[in-house]
């Protein structure tokens, strides 16, 4: 929708031929997403993020000088115009278009949406890696997402559950050495105590990347010890 909508209306399209692995990169970037009022509610791709611009239902978020400018779509289409020239940084991301680049915002503003969802935690398969860092529990290796299992600290034949402080990380030869057994059956010790997440995982990795520095002013209230959706 949103190639089809850039190419259509605003003549714009990702100029793949031009520079295919920065436009993976950049297109594999995230963007806060505020209220009317300012205030944080979700995490979106760079895709809707441009959709919701184009379609004049948000505007552009930018610090500069430690302070905010707002700009609609066409505005900050002419301020990317000028950073491409005189004032790229290394951590910003670009889209190369038939006729210029316009750089990828890192917050935008909705302009007519002034909610607070409700905010959860997602107890899922991908917040339990990135909770435990991709890290084995039991030898302590990182390892790729493929090569990792999810572990019941106390097994479910012994009554163990599906919850936060129960299920961790464990590579496959970890989890078939420890078997149908607890940690401490198999002689195995965890390297930290499995606990509920404060905070969403996912989150806390995006804030560790320097290209988002500009969402911790966003986030550092305590509302925000919770999953952005």
């Amino acid at each position: 929708m949103l190639l089809d909508g850039m190419a259509a209306s605003h003549e714009l399209s990702f100029g793949e031929a031009y520079y295919p692995k920065a436009i993976h990169h950049a297109l594999e970037a995230s963007v806060l997403v505020l209220n009317r009022l300012f205030l944080a509610i979700h995490i979106i791709p760079v895709k809707r993020a441009f959709s919701l611009l184009l379609r004049e239902q948000a505007e552009v978020v930018s610090l500069e000088e430690g302070q905010y400018s707002t700009y609609d779509f066409a505005t900050w289409r002419e301020v990317s115009e000028y950073r491409s020239r005189h004032f790229r940084q290394a951590d910003d991301d670009w889209i190369r278009t038939v006729t210029c680049e316009i750089q990828v915002p890192r917050v935008i503003r909705l302009l007519g949406y002034d909610r607070i969802p409700r905010q959860t935690i997602k107890f899922n398969r991908r917040n339990i890696f990135a909770r435990d860092g991709s890290l084995c529990q039991y030898c302590g290796k990182k390892f790729s997402t493929s090569e990792l299992s999810l572990d019941h600290v106390v097994p479910r034949t012994q009554g163990g559950v599906n919850s936060w402080e129960n299920i961790v990380c464990a590579c496959v030869p970890c989890n078939v050495r420890k078997g149908g057994r607890t940690p401490k059956q198999a002689n195995m010790a965890l390297i930290r105590k499995p606990e509920r997440p404060k905070r969403s995982p996912l989150l806390n990795q995006k804030l560790s990347n320097h290209k988002y520095q500009s969402w911790h002013m966003f986030l550092s209230n305590a509302y925000w010890d919770v999953e952005l959706g």
